[in-house]
């Protein structure tokens, strides 16, 4: 599956696609996108993540998934967030944009957040955030053909689709969600629901609601001795760790659940992981989805980091790996925002991995 399920097309009959395809990525209800790499995408993971690095932070995500047929999804997601200190408080902003390429089926949403650092204990720390936004759904309509626009005796187009469909083609709704992260020196737990509203999406006025996601991501970090970069006074310690993580979503009548690890030697870091419930049966099949495959990059300067990173979905499920798997690529950069001449707090930071 390209997500757990994709948002359903409202029409009065569907244009001819791949055959089964078109049964896999249409569906009764609608749903979100996913990043292989979710912890570089964190405020589309989980608005608790604003400003968790006690930074000022920008990133960037692109996915390509099956890009060997037409019925291809792509998602981009822009990000930018920052820690004010003085209240404990981290900000952040989020605009992605999906899109489905035969059909023209695009989603749009630009979102604001806010969470909260909440020290427990010295040990201990507790990050709630909410998430406000607004989406746009829409679909290019004149890339459809559909049954009753043909002449039943000629086989020709009489009908244009405008005519045919007599409606809008946009649709604008707000949507509200929750999440929270404990985290420790080497562990963290998130819980994050999305679309708490469950908002009618439908682009025909009909009723289409938006499933309530509930993702569920934690892991925990084994920290090695330390590398050396530079000599001297110039000297800085580079990461060396194994994370194992796992995340689990699910939303509406489907789930999907990722589990792997994350090797950080850096200035490298390697990922490995797999995505699916083999015991839950989807239309009589084991849900197996795919293997992902990761290799990204720190680069660090004397205080900035920019982080690149590409991972590769290996299919396994029925569609095979004809389907040309998904490529991700994520950008992210990261700089300090804390006045030089003030003291730094004594502050968890989140050992999640960046990828």
């Amino acid at each position: 599956m390209r997500r757990l399920i994709y948002p359903k097309l409202e029409y009065r009959a569907l244009p001819i696609l791949c055959g089964w395809m078109l049964a896999a990525t249409l569906s009764v209800t609608a749903q979100d996108p996913q990043f292989s790499q979710f912890y570089a995408a964190p405020l589309y993971l989980n608005p608790a993540f604003a400003g968790s690095t006690q930074q000022g932070r920008v990133g960037m995500n692109y996915r390509n998934q099956w890009p060997a047929i037409d019925a291809n999804f792509t998602t981009v997601s822009a990000y930018g967030d920052v820690y004010i200190e003085d209240k404990n408080s981290g900000v952040g902003a989020l605009l992605t944009r999906d899109y489905v390429g035969i059909v023209g089926l695009q989603s749009i949403s630009f979102a604001l957040q806010y969470a909260y650092q909440l020290n427990i204990t010295k040990k201990l720390s507790f990050r709630p955030g909410v998430q406000v936004g607004i989406v746009n759904r829409s679909i290019n309509f004149g890339s459809l053909t559909f049954g009753d626009q043909f002449d039943p005796n000629t086989g020709e187009i009489v009908r244009g689709t405008a005519e045919a469909l007599n409606t809008g083609q946009s649709k604008f709704f707000p949507d509200l969600s929750f999440g929270g992260l404990f985290f420790s020196k080497n562990a963290w737990l998130g819980v994050a629901a999305h679309h708490i509203t469950q908002p009618n999406q439908s682009i025909l006025g009909a009723k289409d609601q938006l499933d309530m996601k509930i993702s569920i991501h934690g892991g925990y970090k084994f920290f090695f001795r330390p590398g050396v970069q530079g000599t001297g006074v110039f000297s800085k310690p580079q990461e060396r760790s194994i994370a194992p993580v796992l995340q689990y979503r699910k939303q509406g009548q489907s789930s999907q659940a990722d589990v792997g690890m994350y090797y950080t030697f850096e200035p490298l870091v390697i990922g490995t992981w797999y995505r699916g419930i083999p015991f839950n049966k989807v239309n009589g099949f084991a849900n197996n989805e795919s293997i992902v495959l990761l290799v990204g990059l720190v680069l660090k300067g004397e205080k900035d980091v920019l982080n690149i990173g590409y991972s590769y979905d290996y299919t396994i499920s029925k569609l095979g790996p004809g389907s040309g798997g998904a490529h991700e690529f994520s950008l992210v950069y990261s700089w300090p925002t804390r006045n030089p001449r003030k003291p730094p707090k004594d502050k968890l930071i989140i050992p999640c991995p960046t990828f």
